[in-house]
């Protein structure tokens, strides 16, 4: 019978893949033929009908956020015209000028479409922004801790204060640190994956949310559902970052940053996610922290789900912690 039932099964799914294969196929070609031929024309007979382009339309029909910043950042990926292809990586300095080229290039009459502008000038900010910051994350990736730097040192022991204001370093050099969960007795080396970076995200949570950095640091000593809570804010600052480098983040920037985005809204983010992470690992109840890659990719996927919304907002909202 059991055997009967496999061959069903790989009968069923002998199948299926064709179909899933040919639903692929079907889906690429239309992709092709929608984005070389049929999108022109579509775009040619709404000029015609409404007396506005692509661009104007986009700002008037769609609400301020993602999802007006996301279609016109597809549009001018979409575009035949260099003008508009370079207003995704414009600098802020050079947007006036390219905003007036591109409203020559369009035909735009501002003068009978008075928001238009301003609206695109807010998006062509949010997007130039996101690319702008994601450089600087990266920069900030790429700097080695360095203890012979003064500036560097002074963090690290803030870190410390902020989080073990009772309790005084014996050294510098000391296994104390593996309270606050780093791996031995000298936290530079557990910098390496993401430099500066992963000390100044553990430090911003813990200058600007104090209490909450605390209280995830105490869920982290927990004697069942414990982990290594500096090693865990490291590996969520890499998490932030490959959101950010993949653009899956950019929803949650587009809607919570009117403009250019700073490194603090980075830095906002990563908070969200080591304080959202802690009440995941907790309401999880995992057996051990052998399994931790388990559940920190199970809260990378709720988290790539929730900024699939297009009015996602990742804020940190504070509760009231056991």
């Amino acid at each position: 019978m059991a055997s009967t039932l496999w061959i069903y099964h790989c009968y069923g799914l002998a199948l299926w893949r064709p179909l899933m294969d040919s639903e692929r196929m079907f889906g690429f070609i239309w992709q092709c033929f929608y984005s070389s031929c049929l999108r022109f024309w579509m775009k040619w007979l709404l000029r015609l009908v409404t007396g506005t382009c692509e661009l104007q339309r986009i700002c008037s029909q769609c609400k301020a956020g993602a999802l007006r910043t996301s279609r016109i950042e597809y549009s001018l990926k979409s575009s035949k015209s260099k003008v508009l292809r370079s207003a995704l990586s414009v600098k802020e300095a050079d947007l006036e000028d390219l905003i007036a080229q591109i409203i020559q290039e369009k035909r735009i009459k501002v003068q009978k479409d008075h928001t238009f502008k301003l609206n695109f000038q807010k998006s062509l900010s949010q997007i130039s922004g996101y690319s702008e910051l994601f450089e600087a994350v990266e920069e900030l990736r790429k700097e080695v801790y360095d203890s012979k730097k003064e500036e560097h040192e002074k963090m690290l022991l803030k870190l410390w204060e902020l989080l073990m204001p009772s309790d005084k370093l014996e050294s510098r050099i000391t296994k104390q640190w593996c309270r606050i969960g780093f791996q031995g007795d000298d936290p530079k080396t557990d910098f390496r994956g993401m430099g500066m970076l992963g000390l100044k995200n553990l430090v911003f949570f813990s200058e600007n949310y104090t209490d909450a950095a605390r209280k995830v640091l105490s869920h982290s000593n927990h004697p069942k559902l414990g982990y290594s809570y500096a090693i865990v804010g490291i590996n969520l600052t890499e998490m932030a970052y490959s959101l950010m480098s993949s653009g899956a983040s950019k929803p949650h920037f587009y809607n919570t940053v009117c403009g250019k985005p700073q490194m603090q809204h980075f830095h906002e983010f990563y908070c969200y996610l080591a304080y959202e992470f802690d009440k995941f690992w907790l309401e999880e109840e995992p057996e051990s922290i052998m399994e931790f890659n388990r559940y920190r990719e199970k809260f990378h996927d709720k988290v790539k789900g929730q900024l699939q919304a297009q009015e996602v907002t990742l804020s940190l909202t504070l509760d009231a912690q056991k």
